[in-house]
């Protein structure tokens, strides 16, 4: 089954981001990741306090991103680290996540993540996106390729809509990862609704 996922960026929202948060997650994706990496570790405590009271609330997926400390003593047991930063984490460190994630931009990034404990990986980007402007998507066969190579499940990130999130998914993607689309939705129901069709009928 395909996970649908809010990655969150407040610099593209057209409202505070804690207003944005509360519409994306009455509308129930499977996953929020709290990206939202500029933040010092302290405004990012305070914004992660209240989004994991949030996603407790309506009952979604809540992942933190990179500072793991602040993971501990929210009791989030679901990180998501770069991986230059993941290599740095010590066994002890690792432990005590259920769940570790990372971002991975090759092949070869996505076997040293599952090599360094990941338990999922974010492939990307997938299609030309307005977050790397100028940069061309690596395309569906990416998605393919990074998918045959490790046995950890993969989502894809770049450009997805539900115009072409079928495409993701049958190119192996265990889940679709969304940015603007979250962030900028004037009906972030109707976008999950749209987007939750198309994982239907991929199943």
């Amino acid at each position: 089954m395909s996970e649908i996922i809010c990655i969150t960026n407040r610099l593209l929202c057209y409202e505070p981001i804690i207003d944005r948060i509360k519409a994306v997650v009455s509308a129930h994706p499977d996953r929020v990741i709290l990206r939202e990496k500029d933040l010092n570790e302290y405004e990012y405590k305070r914004l992660a306090e209240e989004l994991t009271a949030l996603c407790s609330e309506k009952n979604v997926q809540i992942t933190l991103h990179s500072y793991y400390r602040t993971a501990y003593e929210l009791g989030v047991k679901s990180i998501h680290m770069p991986i230059h930063l993941l290599k740095n984490m010590t066994a002890e460190e690792k432990s005590f996540f259920e769940e570790i994630g990372t971002s991975c931009h090759s092949v070869e990034d996505a076997l040293q993540a599952q090599r360094l404990g990941a338990s999922y990986i974010i492939a990307g980007h997938i299609f030309e996106t307005d977050c790397k402007a100028g940069l061309p998507g690596r395309g569906l066969e990416f998605i393919y390729k990074v998918k045959k190579s490790v046995g950890i499940p993969v989502y894809a990130i770049g450009g997805i809509s539900a115009e072409n999130a079928s495409d993701v998914i049958s190119a192996g993607a265990d889940g679709i990862c969304i940015m603007s689309g979250f962030m900028k939705s004037n009906d972030p129901s109707g976008f999950v609704s749209a987007l939750r069709e198309v994982k239907q009928n991929n199943e």
